[in-house]
């Protein structure tokens, strides 16, 4: 999970599981800025998405461009991890 991403989800509200998975990650220093590596199943990383859609943009509030292209850039690695069950 970039940093960016990380940061923003440190003040959002989230299920216990998924708070678990996010305050185990380890930081990882990565150039100028870090990731934060999240041991969790797929659908933990899927629901880690939801809080973090404000950085899109939200009517009203304009998105950070690098806040975006962070999300954006999680959001596809968490979608090719495995395909959702229905």
């Amino acid at each position: 999970m970039p940093g960016k991403v990380a940061d923003y989800l440190r003040t959002a509200e989230m299920e216990p599981a998924e708070r678990a998975a996010f305050d185990q990650g380890v930081t990882v220093r990565c150039g100028q800025g870090y990731i934060l590596r999240v041991s969790a199943v797929p659908v933990v990383h899927r629901q880690l998405l939801v809080p973090g859609q404000p950085l899109d943009g939200v009517q009203g509030a304009p998105a950070v461009p690098a806040q975006r292209k962070a999300r954006r850039g999680y959001e596809s690695r968490v979608s090719a991890l495995a395909p959702i069950e229905a």
